[in-house]
């Protein structure tokens, strides 16, 4: 089963023969098991166009060399084969050529002198997004490794100068494969975030954007016309990179971005247990060390459908919460404040709780 989730189909037939495209070479990359090389040898045959998109991404995504996998699937009977057009040039596409016109010459009587619409490729936009709770890991055509966070919503355009990641909603930790050729640009907000190979997490927050590097080093730097390539279209083939004067932000460093506007803000040291319970998530939990209930409340409450509120009570103001709980789990949660703050609660709504403090036991 492949760990890449599409969202926003698209209705045309080119569109989605391009989704496919760049699932197989991501399933390529980690390997295909014995139902996933019947099921792409069944959509190769379905059309010579799956073929033609499949080789012009895997060469926009410099995967030529992933395609010659291909040649162990099929049985490679003698072809006489046709002229190859320009665009599809490298070794690799005609040992792939090969084997599909062998494949398919029964079924069709095609020419490969039709190519495809590069420019529908260099424009290629993948779409992926978690529900409320949810985390999910992708690997990348460059086995870049994103994983979200709940409640996020992440386009991933790629073409042959540079990798762009449009974070538009939530959290999102990315291992960055390591390519000097074509940097790897988040963009949040106005802000761009930039690197070559290394790890970092960007949260889209209600008031504010969170840059927190856990390997290596990244430079941030507003997204302007006049200074900078329009990122977000990923065609731009100068002005990639970004310069020197850009903020950097180290290892073990985090930046808070406004959403619009100037780099105000100093970068931060951040203690390594304080990082390791920020991105305490990516293992389905939530680590404390002394937040307030309120902070803690509004942490929890982006994991469930369910909203806290505290009632007016100043006691409530004073307590510190520490401790790790599970995403998701709000009887335990409950328990948990119960036993440990004798914290009680009201259910206001089927979506609303509210947190007060339990009456005290009387004895008869």
């Amino acid at each position: 089963m492949t760990n890449i989730h599409h969202i926003n189909e698209r209705n045309t037939s080119d569109d989605s023969r391009l989704d496919e495209a760049s699932e197989w070479l991501a399933k390529l990359d980690r390997g295909l098991t014995k139902s996933e090389e019947q099921a792409l040898k069944q959509w190769l045959a379905q059309s010579y166009k799956n073929v033609e998109v499949l080789l012009e991404v895997a060469k926009l995504w410099d995967k030529m060399d992933d395609l010659s996998r291909l040649s162990d699937l099929f049985p490679q009977t003698p072809v006489k084969q046709k002229r190859l057009p320009m665009w599809l040039g490298a070794t690799a596409a005609s040992i792939l050529l090969a084997v599909a016109l062998s494949l398919f010459q029964e079924a069709f009587n095609f020419s490969f002198f039709y190519p495809v619409n590069q420019s529908a490729v260099v424009a290629k936009q993948l779409n992926f997004q978690t529900d409320v709770g949810e985390s999910k890991d992708i690997l990348l055509s460059d086995k870049s490794k994103i994983t979200l966070n709940t409640n996020s919503f992440v386009q991933v355009r790629y073409t042959q100068h540079s990798r762009v990641i449009n974070l538009l909603r939530g959290e999102i930790h990315i291992d960055v494969a390591h390519d000097k050729t074509r940097p790897l640009s988040v963009i949040a907000g106005d802000k761009v975030i930039q690197a070559v190979g290394t790890a970092f997490n960007v949260e889209v927050g209600q008031k504010q954007i969170e840059l927190i590097v856990t390997d290596g080093k990244v430079l941030v730097a507003e997204q302007k016309a006049e200074s900078l390539p329009n990122l977000s279209l990923g065609t731009n083939k100068q002005g990639q990179y970004l310069s020197n004067s850009s903020t950097s932000v180290s290892k073990g460093e985090k930046l808070d971005l406004s959403f619009k506007g100037k780099i105000a803000k100093a970068v931060e040291k951040v203690d390594p247990m304080d990082v390791a319970a920020r991105l305490s998530w990516r293992k389905g939990s939530l680590i404390f060390r002394g937040e307030s209930l309120a902070e803690a409340m509004a942490e929890i409450s982006r994991y469930t459908h369910i909203d806290f509120e505290l009632s007016e009570d100043d006691r409530l103001k004073q307590v510190q919460v520490a401790g790790m709980f599970k995403t998701g789990d709000i009887k335990g949660l409950l328990e948990v404040l119960n036993n440990n703050f004798n914290i009680d609660y009201e259910r206001v709504s089927p979506d609303k709780i509210r947190l007060k403090y339990a009456a005290p036991h009387v004895s008869i």
